[in-house]
């Protein structure tokens, strides 16, 4: 197992790894005892300062008086059995041990350091979801090969594949471990949409902080329910047979947002502010602008459509 030296680029390779030859995720013969350490001042210099001359060292300075340290053991815990050995995560009660606190400079709990020939490599502090931890550790320890996705990637696999039932669950579980990572509870909302549930989900979203509930996700959750909302009903779009003047352009690329067909709206509403820009006081570019926005900036049709939208413009 290897750590990269921030500093260098440069792989670090332990001497336990470099002799045993044993792989990350290979967790026979391997107990908690050896992968997960509690630490205080008889220990710390041996587990930790020797110790990560040897093998890297997760260092989890927190607090049994804090709820987002408890947030946070469980899934450190997990990191640690998956990892199999390639880290030794070291357990420190900083309230007991305010000596060894005040020399690591923990101000606040939780504090997670990541320690190896006993150099600080990084740390971070607070109650982070799992897939941040994972991509972090990944920075410095090659991630276990039997490892599989995290919870939040069998989420967002569920939301892709339209399995809404199985998403719902797993974001529960994101929302139950990491009560205060808002972010999945935005997702959660987000997953009610698309099965209609919209005053559940604006439940959801109005409950929230206002930096997330007014942040881009937030947002973008919210014009997808007014998208459906005001979606013209399917009779409509019938009764309008072979017609292609305005109105039914617009028409047609409402009903599609709210089906959820964004890349056919979008090449509708183009399509509409190409042939009458005017049309409905600008309606087109209104609406492509609240689309971008619901699909947030970073969405591959939001670069795309945007770019066509201000090459018309200008």
């Amino acid at each position: 197992m290897q750590i990269v030296d921030p500093r260098t680029g440069a792989p670090m390779e332990s001497p336990s790894s470099a002799s045993s030859g044993q792989k990350a995720g290979d967790t026979a013969a391997i107990d908690d005892a050896h992968l997960i350490v509690d630490v205080d001042m008889s220990n710390f210099q041996q587990v930790v300062l020797e110790g990560s001359m040897q093998t890297p060292v997760l260092l989890d300075c927190g607090s049994h008086n804090s709820e987002a340290s408890a947030q946070l053991a469980p899934v450190l815990e997990k990191l640690a059995r998956e990892y199999a050995g390639a880290f030794v995560l070291a357990r420190l009660d900083a309230e007991q041990n305010p000596q060894i606190a005040a020399q690591l400079g923990v101000r606040s709990v939780p504090d997670v350091k990541l320690i190896s020939q006993g150099q600080l490599y990084d740390q971070f502090q607070g109650a982070l979801p799992e897939h941040q931890i994972r991509e972090w550790l990944g920075k410095y320890l090659q991630p276990p090969e039997t490892a599989g996705p995290s919870t939040h990637e069998q989420a967002v696999e569920a939301v892709a594949t339209g399995d809404t039932a199985t998403a719902k669950a797993l974001y529960e579980q994101l929302i139950s471990e990491s009560p205060e990572h808002h972010a999945y509870r935005i997702d959660y909302a987000g997953v009610l949409t698309s099965e209609g549930q919209f005053d559940q989900a604006l439940e959801i979203l109005d409950a929230l902080p206002p930096q997330d509930r007014d942040s881009t996700p937030g947002r973008g959750v919210r014009a997808r329910i007014d998208f459906a909302r005001q979606a013209p009903a399917a009779d409509e779009v019938n009764a309008l047979g072979e017609r292609n003047d305005s109105e039914a352009q617009l028409v047609r690329a409402r009903f599609a947002l709210g089906q959820g067909r964004y890349e056919e709206a979008l090449e509708g509403l183009l399509s509409l502010m190409k042939s009458d820009r005017s049309y409905g006081d600008d309606a087109a570019r209104k609406t492509l602008l609240e689309v971008f926005d619901a699909l947030g900036k970073d969405h591959e049709l939001t670069t795309l459509y945007r770019r066509r939208m201000f090459t018309l413009l200008y």
